[in-house]
């Protein structure tokens, strides 16, 4: 007999949606029907219930945080409350990226990372958003609206106040379609770019000595989404041996085959580099910059010194090499 998932009836969330869409990305649960109701006698006939009937309880496949007390977070190391998406993602997630990369196999430590990402980059959003947890202080005012998320859009989905309210089951079903293609996309972007990004960035800060003795300049041969990867590698590292010289510029080739030498921000996220490319560097262009950085093939250097571009990977790396020195 085909599994029944349960979640409540009535207007619909992004939560319960991308709830449901994931448990049927499993073999359990794939044919499964999904049955919406409040009606405890109806959810007690129910293989799994999502966000509804007031329990949250793995053993018994019920996965509610609605209830009195409920505070689970991902892990620890989060602050999130899970909503009913965040509750399945956590117990089911590594299971519903493999059945989404079928075509694309993923070893143990690449569903670990992919497993913490797709959390911190997607779902939690939706579980902050479903709680009501605010992403900044109550204090702060917003300085424009945005109403374009997923969790928005899924909302967009319900009849309006002065519509009948049709098929709700039909309606459903595009709820979990449009949370199901984000979570599809999101999943095989970071598997198949983002991730691949992070063996080019372990290369080139395992060879950073190489580069340049001071082990502060990482190259990396092809360009790839570095930042994210090389903050957590250097942390890994740091953790291991605490006299570890911090990361100052990071070199790439740019698409029309010139090279970047960028300065590594403070933190994550963070608009102010550890060491800024020279001040004396700072909006000079071409020739002038080469007379005035000693470094033949100059193309720009950026007025807030974070960036800056030579003709050619030696004249980069002199760049960066020249920048250690100065102030």
């Amino acid at each position: 007999m085909p599994k029944i998932i349960g979640t409540h009836s009535g207007t619909f969330h992004c939560d319960e949606a991308l709830a449901c869409y994931m448990l049927r990305q499993l073999d359990e649960y794939k044919d499964a029907k999904v049955v919406r109701s409040r009606d405890p006698a109806t959810l007690d006939t129910c293989d799994i219930v999502v966000d509804v009937g007031g329990v949250y309880s793995h053993e018994t496949k019920r996965y509610d945080h609605h209830q009195r007390g409920f505070d689970e977070q991902f892990s620890e190391n989060y602050k999130t409350k899970l909503s009913s998406a965040g509750l399945v993602y956590k117990h089911y997630g590594k299971d519903v990226i493999r059945a989404i990369l079928a075509d694309e196999p993923v070893s143990d430590i690449e569903a670990d990372i992919l497993y913490k990402k797709i959390y911190e980059s997607f779902i939690e959003g939706i579980d902050g958003i479903d709680n009501g947890i605010s992403q900044y202080p109550e204090s702060v005012e917003p300085a424009y609206k945005e109403s374009t998320g997923l969790s928005a859009r899924v909302g967009r989905l319900n009849p309006w106040w002065n519509q009948p309210e049709g098929d709700m089951d039909a309606r459903f079903a595009q709820a979990m379609g449009l949370t199901g293609s984000e979570l599809h996309e999101r999943v095989r972007y970071y598997a198949l770019a983002w991730l691949p990004g992070r063996k080019i960035v372990e290369e080139g800060f395992n060879t950073r000595f190489d580069i340049d003795k001071s082990g502060q300049i990482v190259l990396f041969e092809q360009f790839c989404p570095w930042k994210e990867h090389l903050d957590v590698i250097e942390e890994e590292s740091i953790a291991k041996d605490p006299e570890a010289p911090k990361l100052f510029y990071v070199l790439y080739p740019d698409t029309s085959n010139a090279w970047r030498v960028q300065a590594v921000a403070e933190r994550p996220g963070s608009f102010k580099s550890r060491h800024a490319l020279p001040e004396a560097w700072r909006g000079v262009r071409d020739e002038a910059l080469s007379e005035r950085s000693g470094v033949e093939g100059c193309i720009f250097v950026h007025q807030s010194g974070f960036i800056g571009g030579n003709k050619t990977r030696d004249g980069a790396l002199e760049l960066a090499r020249k920048a250690l020195t100065m102030d």
